[in-house]
């Protein structure tokens, strides 16, 4: 089994984890990149308040998602990309709970994706001062990038993975994963769920 998985990041309208309004995905197979995409999202109804804080970071406005689809009609689309591989992101958690929240608001089945946080891949290989995206990326060969861009920043968490398996000499995200000593999360393995992802 090659290196395959699906790097991700989402950049949210305010401090609601369902409030996301701007995706980026990075597909990988046999450790190189070989698709990507992001879109803007419009944010689920009473999770749509744009706070000052989050525009800062990512630069995101209201108007420029007003006419975007929203999450229900964007879900499909996110999975039928990703289909059944690892996401992998940094700080995985964040972006998990983006896509368990989001469902919730909208009332979707959530997509029971496993996943491998990026962050904690970094902190095992590498030996740094900050674990921050674009200092690790950096420490993967992954040059300057516009941080908090969703789709520069999947890109530069998939170059940490790639790198990390390099490194590590694993060929696939299971053999990293248990080569340093990090788990590949599986939320809902317990609970078995209706899976969208395309065939």
């Amino acid at each position: 089994m090659p290196l395959d998985f699906t790097a991700i990041d989402f950049e949210t309208a305010n401090s609601s984890p369902a409030s996301a309004c701007s995706v980026g995905l990075v597909r990988v197979r046999d450790g190189i990149v070989v698709a990507q995409t992001g879109w803007l999202i419009r944010p689920p109804a009473g999770h749509d308040e744009f706070q000052e804080w989050n525009v800062r970071i990512h630069g995101i406005q209201p108007h420029e998602v007003a006419d975007a689809a929203g999450w229900s009609d964007q879900l499909d689309r996110l999975c039928a990309f990703a289909g059944a591989d690892v996401l992998v992101a940094h700080n995985a958690g964040f972006d998990l709970n983006v896509i368990r929240r989001a469902c919730e608001a909208t009332g979707d089945d959530c997509p029971p994706y496993r996943s491998l946080c990026s962050l904690s891949v970094a902190r095992k290989v590498y030996d740094l001062d900050s674990y921050k995206l674009p200092v690790a990326a950096a420490a993967a060969g992954f040059g300057v990038f516009p941080h908090h861009e969703a789709l520069a920043d999947a890109r530069a968490c998939a170059q940490i993975v790639i790198d990390a398996a390099r490194r590590t000499g694993s060929a696939t995200i299971l053999e990293l994963a248990e080569a340093i000593g990090v788990r590949v999360a599986d939320p809902l393995a317990a609970a078995p769920a209706k899976v969208r992802v395309a065939a």
